[in-house]
């Protein structure tokens, strides 16, 4: 159950669509689910507005199969899966009505809900290479209700590739600047948007980038102010900061 959910139960009891005690029934939901190989956070959408999404890395596709279920048999309308693999898609198909997409090896059940957010989601990467993670933040992003704009292979290498979008930089309410090498993009972003930058290393480059480590420290030491860094390949965890950034406006109304 999600906040919305409690907020539209409180409504009918307060129109009289719904008795007091209909509605405790309805709230006395566990608060989670024990499956025996994991413990499934019902509640989390209450807590926090987002509801559970699945790490499919490390799980057996019958497990993620068993997750989705116990997560859309608790209310849950829609369901993310990342970091899938197509072998897991495939099973967790046969059961759920599952739409995969490789690239960024996400699973979404339920479909992509439409954008209720204040603006839209940038997400930028320096090179073609980049664009998994990309994926990832670009789909977690949209499905927490934003819109979503890409800007993909705009590196340094070629600068004004970038530049010829500074409008759409201009107009982004968050943006999610990715990139290998020496993660030098964001950087560049953020010395020309005027809203957050959420830099995500990429473990592409060659042996002295160090599986990303070389991005990472540029990007923690970039001189451009309003620059945030996650976990080198975090594309899950960017799209979601910024999901939550543009939503920000709707939160304090």
């Amino acid at each position: 159950m999600e906040q919305k959910d409690v907020r539209a139960l409180l409504e009918d009891v307060k129109n009289g669509n719904l008795s007091v005690e209909d509605a405790v029934v309805k709230l006395k939901m566990e608060p989670f689910q024990e499956l025996g190989f994991a413990k499934i956070d019902m509640h989390r959408g209450l807590r926090q507005g987002t509801a559970e999404v699945i790490y499919g890395a490390g799980k057996t596709p019958e497990q993620i199969r068993d997750i989705s279920k116990a997560l859309l048999a608790g209310g849950q309308e829609r369901v993310l899966i990342t970091r899938m693999s197509k072998e897991a898609a495939q099973l967790v198909a046969e059961a759920l009505p599952l739409s995969y997409h490789e690239l960024g090896r996400i699973g979404i059940i339920g479909g992509i809900p439409e954008p209720d957010g204040d603006g839209s989601v940038m997400v930028a990467t320096g090179g073609t290479s980049d664009i998994p993670v990309a994926e990832e933040a670009a789909l977690t992003a949209e499905m927490l209700g934003n819109r979503v704009v890409r800007l993909y292979d705009v590196g340094v290498a070629g600068l004004h590739r970038l530049l010829a979008h500074t409008e759409e930089i201009m107009r982004a309410r968050a943006i999610v600047a990715i990139a290998g090498m020496e993660g030098a993009l964001a950087s560049v972003i953020g010395g020309l948007a005027d809203c957050p930058v959420i830099a995500v290393p990429t473990s592409v480059g060659y042996g002295a980038a160090f599986g990303g480590l070389a991005a990472l420290l540029s990007m923690l030491n970039s001189c451009a102010s309003g620059v945030s860094v996650v976990n080198i390949d975090n594309g899950f965890g960017a799209g979601y900061l910024a999901g939550m950034i543009n939503h920000m406006g709707r939160k304090s109304g």
